[in-house]
């Protein structure tokens, strides 16, 4: 079969099947809304809901290949990166931890510009740092062809073929263009700009994890959810092969309305397990306020689980040291916490290496299933 190639003339679409996507886009909308509720009322939520944002970084990294955990990777950082680890391994851990950076850029960007070229080129560059992409222009459009097939394929065996580097800046200027543009539905406008990036894919690598990145910045910006904490990636990981097929179809069949409509499905879905999660966490986190207050016996019982919240696999060092909480109340908290069962050994700590700790109970919320 040859290439399907980019669309050209074809962006925005001009005409969308309504009919199809009206019953889904109310459903889709009314999600988002009881989601967001939830994360509003969440005291702290880039704390609180920190573990989705690492399990969203391991699942959009894990569309374009990567096989690093959520454990794993928290486990690699509580412990510096110092235990050796396979370099294939090492190398996608910390993908996935550049593409938290990534977003923790982005989310900064945003309070001072809106979602534009700009932010989407520093955010590429802060993806792309010191990983495997890193030789690939991080921040900079391509200026030679690329093409989407099998690993290592040439353009003869390429599966889609997208548009040229010549005509990349002016597509990607009509991109900028329609994101501030008025448009009857939001959704939609947003499935129409993330099948429109990853078509013109305009980096020679990071184009699907920085696509799938602009989602929840995009939700924020048009005032959808309160933060852009938005995590769609389990629905596209779920159903790759739809993922790709749909994105595909609007080249090759100018079939916009199809991959609209599962995207509003995806977002559907996954505002449905994002409230669900949230509210866990929620709960888990008012449950131990009490817990730990009670067990502890200090003042400083809820600064030690919002630390813990934040980084569910930690070493001793770093919680004594970076938490401040003064050191020997720090010691005690993590022996009770550990005498409890609140805290499981991950690694017990030998010589001048740090004992490393987990957070079993919040670790699976973030799973969604006993995983740990």
């Amino acid at each position: 079969m040859s290439a399907v190639k980019y669309h050209n003339g074809k962006f925005p679409p001009k005409k969308l099947d309504l009919e199809r996507l009206l019953p889904l886009i109310g459903p889709a909308s009314a999600a988002v809304a009881r989601y967001d509720g939830v994360l509003s009322a969440i005291p702290n939520a880039s704390i609180l809901l920190s573990p989705l944002t690492t399990q969203e970084a391991v699942l959009s990294s894990k569309i374009e290949g990567t096989q690093a955990t959520m454990g794993e990777v928290l486990k690699f950082e509580a412990e510096g990166g110092r235990k050796k680890v396979p370099d294939e391994k090492r190398e996608d851990i910390n993908e996935i931890l550049n593409y938290r950076k990534a977003m923790r850029h982005a989310e900064k960007r945003l309070q001072e510009l809106p979602l534009c070229q700009r932010v989407v080129k520093e955010v590429h560059a802060v993806l792309l740092n010191g990983v495997r992409g890193h030789g690939k222009s991080p921040g900079e459009y391509r200026k030679v062809p690329n093409w989407i097939g099998p690993q290592g394929c040439a353009i003869e065996g390429a599966r889609f073929i997208p548009i040229s580097a010549g005509d990349l800046d002016e597509a990607m200027g009509k991109w900028d263009l329609y994101i501030h543009s008025d448009a009857p539905d939001r959704l939609i406008q947003l499935a129409v700009l993330h099948a429109e990036l990853e078509a013109l894919h305009p980096f020679l690598d990071g184009n699907g994890r920085l696509g799938r990145m602009c989602i929840p910045l995009f939700m924020h910006q048009a005032g959808l959810i309160q933060r852009p904490m938005f995590y769609i990636s389990a629905y596209f990981e779920a159903n790759r092969d739809e993922y790709y097929d749909r994105l595909l179809a609007v080249s090759r069949d100018d079939d916009w309305s199809g991959w609209c409509a599962f995207f509003l499905k995806a977002v559907r879905t996954q505002a449905e397990q994002n409230l669900e999660k949230a509210n866990a966490v929620l709960g888990l986190y008012n449950r131990m306020k009490l817990k730990i207050a009670e067990i502890s016996h200090s003042q400083f019982s809820i600064h030690a689980l919002e630390w813990i919240f934040e980084k569910p696999i930690f070493n001793s060092s770093d919680f004594v040291q970076a938490s401040g909480i003064p050191k020997a109340t720090a010691t005690r908290i993590l022996r009770v916490l550990k005498d409890e069962g609140v805290l499981q050994i991950w690694a017990e700590g030998r010589g001048s290496r740090p004992a490393v700790y987990g957070y079993v109970e919040l670790l699976n919320v973030a799973e969604g299933y006993t995983a740990f």
